[in-house]
């Protein structure tokens, strides 16, 4: 398996206890730099007010398969919940656009730490996307 970044987070959340457990709880600006080699693959999306940004969780930590959720008390599943100590570091977070200035995206709601790398954004479609 091979994965590429495409890009690269500026956030405000330099280490990850300052990070919010969910994004959505968060009104704070990030950026995403989209490498000049991808630029293009940008076209387009101001027609979209939010996005998935997929990115790799690279100080998220080792691996748990069961976890005690934030907020709770009980361990449950790893599969069960949206904790960072994954087999695999994928970070998913639903943003905002703001705007997007030829290859950068300013974005609100992204919990990623800085200089996170970014391997996929792709639109939310709300009626592919919501049941």
């Amino acid at each position: 398996m091979e994965l590429k970044s495409i890009g690269i987070v500026n956030s405000p959340f330099k280490v990850k206890k300052d990070s919010p457990h969910q994004g959505r709880f968060s009104e704070e600006i990030s950026t995403i730099e989209i490498f000049p080699e991808y630029a293009e693959a940008l076209d387009g999306i101001e027609k979209f007010s939010n996005l998935f940004v997929i990115y790799w969780m690279d100080r998220s930590g080792p691996a748990s398969l069961t976890v005690v959720p934030h907020g709770r008390t009980e361990k449950r599943g790893l599969f069960a919940t949206r904790a960072p100590v994954r087999p695999n570091s994928l970070g998913l977070c639903m943003v905002e656009l703001v705007k997007r200035e030829g290859n950068v995206l300013t974005v609100k709601w992204l919990d990623a730490l800085d200089q996170s790398p970014v391997l996929d954004i792709k639109p939310f479609v709300p009626d592919i996307d919501c049941l």
